[in-house]
Order: structure tokens, then C-alpha cells, then sequence
């Protein structure tokens, strides 16, 4: 390890920015945040993208991908992350890995410095349908990965969770108990926009994310076609041509029909965002099972002062449960879902003081306090 490290931190993940997924997100804002904060801050993450560059600087982040050889249902191979990972991890003064990260056991027991790592959520792959082989392997994966997680959390000298409810219920709790540190993730609010999005005074419902198996989309589209009023909105944002695991936009629109007022927007721009948040009533987050770990997206949507309509599942339940702004409902519950919708467009919660809490209880700058103390107090700062 060299006397004099190179970084401060060493963030380690699969999948870095551009890459868009909650997971990436937080990793990304802790970094860049850290670095404006002075921190030097070094990232290693697999190169998903042929065209990324292979080492660059980024808002201040130090980046370095790892060629990849095949991607492999929402993981990647390539024995240079690891390789490239420890070498990295040798020259800071800690460590930070994201998982899931199929890597994550290996470099927990290499690493020659302490090991902080965060724990999104129990990764969650498809084995009952499909190809036999395509089971097979997800099967495999699965395994590998909560091998890997658990032996890189026992390693760990913190692993910080976004919830303590989504922890306890976790199957890595047993690896968690006893260093979990819970710290939300960071969620920078949006600019005011324009309801550009917007499509009459009607109820205007939307969801944003990955258009994949775990988002439940099928579900609100359902439950919204059941909604007795033709004024209503659904508008469906979210990357569908390039998500690891696969994605399931057919299967959306099957759903969907010939329903006029349903719109599939596909990815939506970082410039577009502000006006999408401010074209709707109600934001929308049907998850289906405990891959959805939190939902930064809701907290992004209460910041911008539409009231959120969530899954009933660990950590996701959290953020209305605290807030009050918003409702959940049990997952797959089409009919829930529906009265649900009537309820938020009947008897709208107060938007100026759900925006305000949602605010003072997930800024940033909290967020990277919390991370600080943990990175020091692991580091021996």
C-alpha cells in the first residue's frame, strides 16, 4: 500500500454514469458531492458502453472502466475490474463498494485497506420462466452474488443500508446485523419546469425508470385503464432499449392496448426532467418485489410536490410512511392501485408542505455528512 495514498475514497460498482439506475445514481453523487467537497475520490466500474472512455475525469471523479468481456443477466465479466479494482483500492485511504457487485467477496478479502460497503438491495433475477438455460445461469448468478454479498459485508467495517426496514428484511440481514449504518440515499431536487408533458387539466399520473420484470408497470397501467375518467393521463418514462436484465416494454404495451391515454415517452432526457416532474398529480412507483430497495425517484417527485403511490415493500414503504405524502399499497393490487389513484385526485395531500419535508429530510448535503462520518470513522480519520 503506498505510504501516501493516491485517493481519499475508492468507489468500486458494476455500473457507473452514463449508466442510468438508482444503484448508479447514488454512487455517482456521493462521488461527485464528496469532490466538490474536496475529497479526492477515485471510482472503478466495468466499461458497459464500448464507446466510454477507459479513464477520464468526470465533475471531479477520477473514473476507470474495466473492459468487458460478456454481460451476463444485470452483471458483467471481465477479470480486469477486479485487477484494476485492487489496485486502486491499494493507492486510498478507503474503500467503498456498491452492491450488489459480483466482485464485491474477492476484493473485501484482498483489500488492503478498510472496506465501507453499501448494500442496495437483494439482487433478484427471473428463474421460472424462459430458456432452461437462461435459468440456469440467472440461478447461478443469484448464488454467486449473495455469496459474494455476505462475504463482503462480514469484511466490512460498515455496511450502510437506506433503511433499517429494508435491511431487517434483507436476506443478507445476518451479514448486516450488528454494522448496518442506515443513510438514505442522496436525492437532489429538481429546478422548476414547465408541465410541458401535460395533456389536459385531467389526472396526470407517471412513472419513471428502467421499463423492467420489478417495476410492476403492467400493474399501474392496469390499474389506471380500470380508473373511470377519460381526462385522465398515464405517462410511462423510463430507458427500454439498453437495461441490463432485460426489459419488459412488450409486455407494457400488451397492457396497454389502444388506450389513448397512456403514453410510452421512452428515455427522458436530464434537460427534460424538470417539466416531466411538473406536468404530473401523482407519481407512481408499482414495484413488484425487493430489488426496489428505496426509490429515489419518489423523493425526487415529493421535492417537486407530486405525492407518491408506492409498493408496500421494505424501504420503498419508508419514505410515505415518513412523510405522509402519498399512499401504498400492497404489490401486484390492481384494484388498490385504483382506489388509490381516486383517492390522490379526489383529496390531493397539501404539496407545499409535502415538498418541504420530503426536502428537509432527504437533501444531499445530510446525505454526504453521514457518508463523511462513516468513510472517517472506518479510515481512522
Amino acid at each position: 500500500m503506498d505510504e501516501h495514498p493516491h485517493h481519499d475514497l475508492c468507489i468500486v460498482l458494476t455500473y457507473y454514469s452514463p449508466y442510468v439506475s438508482g444503484l448508479t445514481n447514488v454512487a455517482r453523487d456521493l462521488a461527485e458531492g464528496l469532490a466538490a467537497r474536496g475529497w479526492r475520490v477515485c471510482v472503478v466500474a466495468s466499461k458497459h458502453d464500448p464507446e466510454l472512455a477507459t479513464h477520464e475525469f468526470v465533475n471531479g471523479v477520477e473514473v476507470i472502466r474495466a473492459p468487458v468481456l460478456a454481460k451476463v443477466g444485470k452483471g458483467t465479466i471481465g477479470l480486469n475490474l477486479t485487477r484494476l479494482a485492487l489496485r486502486e483500492m491499494a493507492r486510498s485511504t478507503v474503500v467503498n463498494l456498491h452492491l450488489p457487485l459480483v466482485e464485491a467477496g474477492l476484493l473485501a478479502r484482498l483489500s488492503p485497506v478498510p472496506v465501507v460497503s453499501t448494500y442496495h438491495c437483494d439482487v433478484s433475477l427471473p428463474t421460472g420462466d424462459g430458456p432452461l438455460v437462461r435459468r440456469l445461469v440467472n440461478a447461478a448468478q443469484h448464488r454467486a452474488i449473495d455469496f459474494s454479498s455476505r462475504v463482503a459485508l462480514r469484511r466490512s467495517a460498515a455496511a450502510v443500508v437506506s433503511s433499517e426496514d429494508y435491511a431487517r428484511h434483507s436476506r443478507m440481514w445476518s451479514a448486516i446485523d450488528g454494522r448496518m449504518v442506515a443513510v438514505p440515499p442522496p436525492c437532489p431536487p429538481r429546478g422548476a419546469g414547465r408541465p410541458t408533458f401535460r395533456r389536459g387539466e385531467g389526472l396526470h399520473v407517471g412513472f419513471l425508470g428502467r421499463i423492467v420484470e420489478e417495476k410492476g408497470v403492467e400493474h399501474l397501467v392496469d390499474a389506471f385503464l380500470a380508473l373511470d375518467d377519460p381526462d385522465a393521463r398515464l405517462l410511462v418514462g423510463g430507458d427500454y432499449l439498453d437495461v441490463a436484465g432485460g426489459s419488459v416494454a412488450e409486455r407494457v404495451r400488451r397492457h396497454i392496448g389502444d388506450d389513448p391515454r397512456i403514453a410510452m415517452l421512452g428515455f427522458i432526457p436530464e434537460e427534460d426532467l424538470d417539466d416531466f416532474y411538473a406536468s404530473l398529480d401523482v407519481f407512481a412507483l408499482p414495484s413488484v418485489n425487493a430489488f426496489e430497495a428505496f426509490g429515489i425517484v419518489q423523493v425526487v417527485a415529493m421535492m417537486a410536490g407530486v405525492p407518491a403511490l408506492v409498493s408496500d415493500l421494505p424501504g420503498v414503504r419508508t419514505v410515505v410512511e415518513e412523510t405522509g405524502f402519498g399512499e401504498v399499497v400492497a404489490p401486484r393490487d390492481v384494484p388498490g392501485l385504483t382506489a388509490a389513484l381516486a383517492r390522490l385526485r379526489d383529496d390531493p395531500p397539501d404539496a407545499a408542505h409535502g415538498a418541504a419535508t420530503a426536502s428537509a429530510r432527504y437533501s444531499v448535503e445530510a446525505v454526504l455528512d453521514a457518508y463523511d462520518a462513516v468513510f472517517a470513522k472506518a479510515g481512522g480519520r
